[in-house]
C-alpha cells in the first residue's frame, strides 16, 4: 500500500488506512480528544501523540510496534522479590488523576526534555477514565503515591500511554501486578507504542505492524471489561 504524507483531520471521526503512515508512523494531523474520536483511534491501532501544547493533534501508528503479550512477561528474580514484598502497596484506579500528572512529569519519550501530556491530553484521558474505558494501576508507599501508569481498555488489549516512578521499581511493580492481573481477565495484547529498554526488559518486543493489527481486530471482539477495576482476591 502505497505511503502518504499525514492526512489533515476534520470535524467528522474517521481516520485514515493505519497502514499509509509515514516511515514514522505520523498518519493524521488536528481533530480533537473527544471520547469518540479516541475510542475510535485505539479500535484502528492510532494513538495521539503531541508536540506540544496549543499545536494540532498529531495521530501514529508505527511499524513496528513494540508490544507485550501478557503471557511472554519476563520479570528478573530481583524483582519479583519487590513484587511479592509489601514495600509496595499496588492499587487500580483509586487515583487515575494523579497518576495521569505524575505522568505528565516525565520527560517526553523521544527528546528526554519537555512532558507530551498536555492539559488537553490530561482532561481527555480523564474523562475517559470516568466512562470506564481507562485505567490506572498504582504504586503506593506509607499513604503516598510513588508510582504508576495509566492506558485504555478495549476488548482484550490494554493500550498503555505513560508510566511514572518516584522511588526505584515502583512503576515496574504496578506494571507487573496489572499484566498478571490482565493475564487472569483474558487480555492477551499491551501496546506499548514505541520501543524503550525499561519495557523490553520486562518482555515486550517489536512486532510488524500488520501482526498488531490483525491481532488486535481479533482482540476486539471480546467484550470490554469497564471500570472501575478492582485486583481479583488472591
Amino acid at each position: 500500500m502505497r505511503r502518504r504524507g499525514p492526512v489533515w483531520l476534520g470535524p467528522r471521526i474517521e481516520f485514515p488506512l493505519p497502514e499509509t503512515a509515514g516511515p514514522g508512523g505520523l498518519l493524521a494531523v488536528g481533530g480533537d480528544l473527544s471520547p469518540e474520536r479516541l475510542l475510535a483511534a485505539y479500535r484502528r491501532g492510532i494513538f495521539p501523540w503531541p508536540w506540544a501544547e496549543a499545536e494540532p493533534m498529531l495521530w501514529w501508528c508505527p511499524d513496528p510496534r513494540f508490544a507485550l503479550h501478557p503471557d511472554e512477561l519476563r520479570v528478573s528474580r530481583s524483582l519479583e522479590q519487590r513484587v511479592r514484598s509489601d514495600r509496595f502497596d499496588v492499587r487500580l484506579d483509586t487515583a487515575f488523576a494523579d497518576v495521569v500528572e505524575g505522568c505528565a512529569g516525565t520527560p517526553r519519550r523521544d527528546s528526554g526534555t519537555e512532558t507530551w501530556i498536555t492539559a488537553e491530553m490530561k482532561d481527555a484521558y480523564v474523562r475517559l477514565h470516568e466512562l470506564g474505558h481507562a485505567h490506572s494501576a498504582e504504586a503506593w508507599r506509607d499513604g503516598k503515591l510513588v508510582g504508576g501508569l495509566y492506558g485504555v481498555a478495549l476488548g482484550g488489549t490494554f493500550f498503555g500511554e505513560s508510566m511514572f516512578h518516584r522511588e526505584t521499581d515502583a512503576s515496574k511493580v504496578a506494571l507487573v501486578r496489572l499484566v498478571r492481573q490482565l493475564a487472569q481477565w483474558g487480555f492477551c495484547l499491551v501496546d506499548c507504542q514505541l520501543e524503550t529498554p525499561h519495557l523490553g526488559s520486562l518482555g515486550a518486543h517489536a512486532i510488524p505492524r500488520t501482526r498488531f493489527l490483525a491481532e488486535l481486530a481479533k482482540l476486539l471482539a471480546l467484550p470490554n471489561r469497564a471500570g472501575p477495576w478492582r485486583f481479583d482476591p488472591s
